[in-house]
């Protein structure tokens, strides 16, 4: 028997695949002839409709970044102000004490080092360290002029070794002079520092018998004529007097550096002395 209210099982639905209320209506029992992922995809201007996902947790950590480095930032500059206030606190605090700072002075023109013996040392020693001071002065001429004399030597076929040992000596003596005996005075005499004192007058014991040594210049290193003593210079009027005379000017500024020295350690003892 033939039933007529039977649907046809080859009879195909009409579908049409552009209509969202079709999936939308569609009964659950009814069989739909689009698959589900390729009715999500069409569309007119599928290309053109495509979103973008931009990942929220980077702009979030490039944010995060922006914020560390401003705070950090900040931070710095704080710590910055914080160390000069510290500084500024400590060198009044030491200025209120009556330990100056010792900021570079001499020459007024070019300082390089600290001297302020009218502000710093006491009334009744300031004539003294001002004696230390000429003392310093003096050998750093002696120095000077002592590569002077030996570039004329030198010049004058003396050789190359004796104009290089005079430099040395220069840059040497000069510096350590300065570090080595006048800054320790300087202290001693600022601060009554009896440690201060001993280490001065050993060392410069070693200073007078330097200056000595330099004014005789014995034929021990090159023939002496690294020095302008007064075996140098007795040895050079033979053969060159111009040389000679530049000797002999050296040799008189080591014996007056020599006597100066040799007033300056006695004062100082007496000072020393006297103050015990």
């Amino acid at each position: 028997m033939i039933r007529h209210n039977d649907p046809n099982p080859f009879d195909e639905e009409e579908v049409n695949p552009f209509s969202t209320l079709y999936n939308a209506t569609t009964a659950p029992g009814s069989r739909s002839r689009v698959p589900p992922s390729a009715s999500e995809h069409l569309g007119f201007n599928d290309k053109y409709d495509a979103t973008v996902n931009i990942p929220l947790d980077t702009l979030n950590d490039s944010n995060k970044k922006e914020k560390e480095l401003a705070a950090w930032e900040v931070d710095l500059k704080q710590k910055e102000k914080d160390w000069i206030t510290d500084i500024k606190r400590r060198e009044d605090a030491l200025s209120k004490k009556g330990i100056p700072t010792e900021d570079k002075n001499w020459p007024s023109f070019f300082p390089i080092i600290h001297n302020d013996i009218a502000n710093e040392i006491p009334v009744d020693a300031q004539r003294l360290q001002y004696l230390a001071f000429a003392s310093w002065l003096g050998i750093v001429l002696c120095l000077v002029f002592n590569i002077i004399a030996v570039t004329v030597c030198w010049v004058r076929g003396g050789g190359v070794k004796i104009f290089l040992l005079a430099i040395i000596y220069s840059l040497l003596g000069c510096p350590l002079s300065y570090v080595l005996w006048y800054r320790p005075l300087y202290r001693a005499m600022r601060t009554n520092s009896a440690l201060n004192f001993s280490w001065f007058f050993l060392v410069y014991l070693i200073h007078i018998g330097f200056c000595i040594f330099a004014a005789i210049a014995p034929p021990i290193v090159f023939e002496g004529k690294s020095l302008t003593g007064i075996l140098s210079a007795i040895d050079l009027f033979s053969g060159h007097m111009v040389v000679g005379i530049f000797y002999l000017i050296g040799f008189a500024l080591f014996c007056l550096e020599t006597l100066l020295s040799l007033w300056v350690i006695q004062k100082v003892y007496l000072y020393f002395r006297g103050m015990k």
